[in-house]
């Protein structure tokens, strides 16, 4: 479990690691990774369409990742060594998020008959390519619509881990 405090020190580390040009920075971490997406400022093309803003906003982001690759591979060592986790890197220009690299984990899960049913039929409608992505797509949606009450389990586990640090040490 990632406690609220190793969230504040890696957040803390970033802020005072990356250039100012590159602040805010949204930093979450899980137990393989820490993904760093970087805010860039928005284009400003007057009369635009949205289409030509969204063209415009994809090419800010690629030369945004191209012009700070080298500095980006140095700070992502140093926290890989720091912190024992990857790192990986997006950008926010406008509403527009990319996410350049990214761990895919293997998640190992028992399921019984029911549950693979369910993955099952994501597959046979198209909406996945195998069971594992309709099991990520599954916990996509989960995280969209229960981002509340995964705040609130977060905020509980955050409590238990500080009433156990109080404790006697075993």
């Amino acid at each position: 479990m990632i406690t609220t405090e190793q969230q504040e020190r890696v957040h803390g580390w970033f802020a005072g690691r990356l250039p100012a040009g590159w602040q805010p920075a949204e930093v979450t971490l899980d137990r393989e990774e820490i993904v760093v997406v970087l805010t860039t400022p928005d284009v400003e093309l007057a009369d635009a369409s949205e289409a030509a803003l969204a063209e415009a906003r994809a090419g800010r982001a690629s030369s945004f990742r191209e012009e700070t690759r080298a500095q980006r591979m140095e700070i992502a060592a140093e926290a890989q060594h720091r912190y024992e986790r990857k790192v990986s890197w997006g950008v926010r220009v406008g509403p527009h998020r990319e996410l350049w690299t990214h761990v895919s984990a293997p998640v190992m899960t028992r399921l019984r008959q029911p549950q693979r049913l369910v993955l099952d039929t994501l597959v046979d409608a198209g909406v996945a390519r195998s069971r594992s992505d309709a099991l990520a797509w599954c916990v996509r949606l989960v995280g969209q619509h229960e981002g509340d009450w995964l705040a609130e389990l977060r905020g509980a586990m955050d409590a238990v881990a500080t009433v156990r640090a109080q404790g006697p040490v075993a």
